[in-house]
């Protein structure tokens, strides 16, 4: 049998793996063998789902039994329900080849030296990989900088975004698009109560979104993530503000060094028996705001599909990458839309003289989020330096969209 779950937005195919149990130590184990499919890959995260002896265990102990002596691997129970277990499978594995691990029990969670770090300021939460920032999640209120007008604060969103060496390349509050945030996801041409309301253009006051609560966060060896839930309200109902959309933001930034990888799954749920009416619209959704250095021609896309700024816009595609100069350097993110999103490939609305990029379900006609059927996105963002590399972008969407599958050896 082979059953399919998400994983912040990775999709992985598994095979359940509690039909062969080992003893060591007097502990019960599971053997696990890993099949790298059809596709070379390189620094895999890899998950699989946790039998029933092992998921009360405080922590897990993962080695790789197919070399001698066996090696110890890092590994993570995921805050899934139910858990999972989570690791990176380091260096190159072909296609077609596999590698073989056991899995058990561990008394307590491995220090998180060499993983992601989880920091809250009160303000934010920091993620960083090896002393090394990744991403910041906004919680409290930005305000906008001096001279912008108070109405654009904003809170629930992700800025900045570093590249490996250390470059911010997203902008929050550009001149003019003030906006726009880094990383977010507002609906702009919507229906509430037969009222238009829109998400993404704050400065008409018609609606607003804005960070509730944490249900979770943490760092680990593997990766550091959060739970954040958000609401989106309508600013001007007959009964003045109501909140119309109840959003789960799941942030997954993993311990990988070369580039930085973290999906993002947001889920977003009527708050009341009113539907949200989403109108077609060239942008709205999930979208990236790039770094004030890439304003006006400053700035490159390029699609999986091999478009371009110029003739990219409109087009559907797997991911996007988006690159240019910073403090004179080259730097670059490329966002990854999951196959199983809705209307995947979704279009993208690509700026003709902006750095800012969306995939946007929006443009191929109305749709609605209806009460008791909730929106789920995935997405998946690639950071990195120098210029960039289609075959990498590639290899890391294969990664996403055809994970390697784990069953029993």
């Amino acid at each position: 049998m082979v059953a399919r779950c998400f994983l912040a937005g990775l999709t992985l195919l598994m095979i359940p793996v509690w039909g062969q149990v080992d003893s060591v130590a007097g502990a019960q184990t599971v053997r696990l063998e890993l099949s790298a499919g059809g596709h070379e890959r390189i620094d895999v995260v890899v998950a699989v789902d946790l039998p029933a002896t092992l998921l009360d265990a405080p922590a897990l102990h993962l080695e790789r039994i197919d070399v001698q002596p066996p090696r110890a691997v890092a590994v993570q129970k995921t805050n899934d329900d139910p858990p999972r277990a989570c690791w990176i499978a380091r260096g190159r594995l072909p296609a077609g080849v596999v590698r073989r691990y056991r899995l058990g029990a561990a008394p307590e969670v491995a220090d998180t030296d060499g993983g992601v770090v989880c920091r809250d300021d009160g303000k934010a939460l920091w993620f960083s990989v090896r002393g090394r920032k990744v991403v910041r999640y906004n919680h409290e209120v930005v305000q906008p900088p001096a001279g912008i007008d108070p109405i654009y604060a904003r809170s629930g969103y992700l800025h900045p975004l570093w590249s490996p060496a250390g470059r911010v390349i997203s902008g929050d509050f550009p001149p003019a698009h003030k906006h726009h945030h880094g990383i977010w996801f507002p609906w702009t041409r919507t229906l509430f109560e037969g009222k238009e309301t829109d998400f993404w253009n704050s400065g008409a006051s018609l609606g607003r979104i804005e960070f509730v609560v944490f249900d979770s966060f943490r760092g680990g060896p593997v990766f550091g993530h959060l739970e954040a839930r958000q609401q989106h309200l309508a600013l001007k109902t007959a009964s003045g503000p109501k909140v119309v959309l109840n959003e789960r933001w799941q942030l997954r930034v993993y311990a990988l060094e070369e580039v930085f990888v973290f999906d993002l799954i947001s889920d977003q749920r009527c708050a009341s028996d009113e539907p949200l009416f989403l109108k077609q619209y060239r942008y709205g959704g999930l979208g990236f705001r790039g770094s004030i250095q890439w304003e006006g021609p400053h700035v490159s896309f390029l699609t999986s599909e091999g478009r371009t700024r110029k003739d990219g816009h409109a087009t559907r595609a797997d991911w996007c990458a988006i690159y240019g100069l910073v403090d004179s350097q080259p730097a670059g993110i490329a966002v990854m839309c999951h196959p199983e999103n809705f209307r995947a490939p979704q279009p993208m609305r690509i700026h003709p003289s902006e750095p800012f990029f969306n995939f946007t379900p929006c443009q191929l006609g109305d749709f609605a989020i209806e009460p008791g059927k909730p929106y789920v996105s995935r997405y998946r963002f690639v950071v990195f330096d120098g210029k960039v590399d289609p075959a990498l972008c590639r290899r890391l969407w294969n990664d996403y969209a055809h994970p390697p599958v784990v069953g029993v050896q």
